[in-house]
């Protein structure tokens, strides 16, 4: 089952909408996204001017399409001041509320919104393996997470189908954290970090786009799942695979102070991004048959790789 007509995708200039973008037209859809600032590549695809918190002219590509797809908020890979906090935060929320407030004015709604969230909702845990009914955690994140979902249930209309996809940690070579990691490996600092016992939840960029096109075009998707391979790993093991993958025989470990020291003054990123983790497995994902072409990490790894 593929996705057709038009889809709309928000805030889709990232590395995940960039993706998608490329992925829909591929399989032959319309694809217009509403960002601030077009794409390198938006000659692929329609583009709509958007400052994620205003209606504008860009609410008619919303009428008769066929879904909305929402990935609009501030990247969390930053360091965390408060004002990057309140950012986080707001850029979510508002992005959602001003989706919903749209949708009100167009007179064919969309058939699907898939709106995207984080596993990070699910905080820290050390050891426990997460699926879609496990407790949520504790902190920013599942802060964050939880009033940007709540956020979405409020503006959906009611006569949408709606879809949330908490996400992992997506790999590609082009995006996201990967190619931060891959510089260190190569460095020779792509030892495990801290103690790395701490879970890396992870889903292979294509198999990302599979389940965002299966959320899009299948009706019998509703509701909350993780958008995470089956087989979570931890840092060491992470670290390892990767340096496997790269060619690499050895990797210089980071202990737990010198990541509190380096992330944010040289990275200029969030310590605890690295130093904490979470092991999440997606039960319905694996109830409603989704097969994933990227199951295992070593694998997944080798084929982002396998032309370096």
């Amino acid at each position: 089952m593929k996705p057709t007509g038009r889809i709309v995708i928000a805030g889709g200039t990232g590395f995940l909408g960039e993706n998608l973008a490329r992925h829909l037209v591929g399989v032959g859809c319309e694809v217009v996204v509403i960002s601030r600032h077009p794409a390198a590549e938006s000659g692929r695809w329609h583009h709509a001017p958007w400052d994620g918190r205003t209606l504008g002219d860009w609410v008619r590509h919303l009428d008769g399409a066929s879904a909305l797809v929402n990935l609009a908020g501030r990247t969390v890979d930053c360091v965390k001041r408060p004002d990057h906090c309140d950012e986080i935060l707001r850029s979510r929320v508002e992005s959602t509320e001003v989706l919903g407030r749209a949708l009100q004015k167009v007179r064919t709604l969309p058939r699907v919104w898939v709106q995207m969230a984080t596993a990070h909702r699910y905080g820290d845990p050390p050891d426990v393996v997460c699926d879609e009914d496990s407790a949520f955690g504790y902190g920013l994140a599942p802060f964050v997470g939880a009033a940007w979902e709540d956020a979405f249930t409020r503006a959906v209309p009611s006569q949408m189908r709606r879809v949330i996809l908490r996400t992992s940690f997506v790999l590609g070579r082009d995006g996201g954290a990967l190619p931060r990691l891959t510089k260190l490996a190569r460095w020779g600092l792509g030892g495990k970090v801290g103690h790395g016992r701490q879970g890396i939840s992870w889903i292979h960029e294509e198999d990302m786009n599979r389940l965002f096109a299966r959320a899009i075009a299948d009706d019998e998707m509703n509701g909350s799942y993780l958008a995470t391979a089956p087989n979570p790993v931890s840092n060491s093991v992470f670290m390892r695979e990767l340096r496997r993958a790269l060619g690499i025989p050895f990797g210089l470990p980071a202990a737990t102070w010198m990541v509190r020291l380096a992330a944010p003054l040289i990275l200029r990123t969030d310590p605890e991004l690295a130093l904490y983790g979470r092991y999440c497995v997606s039960r319905r994902l694996r109830d409603e048959g989704f097969e994933f072409a990227f199951p295992d990490l070593g694998l997944a790894l080798r084929d982002l790789y396998k032309s370096s």
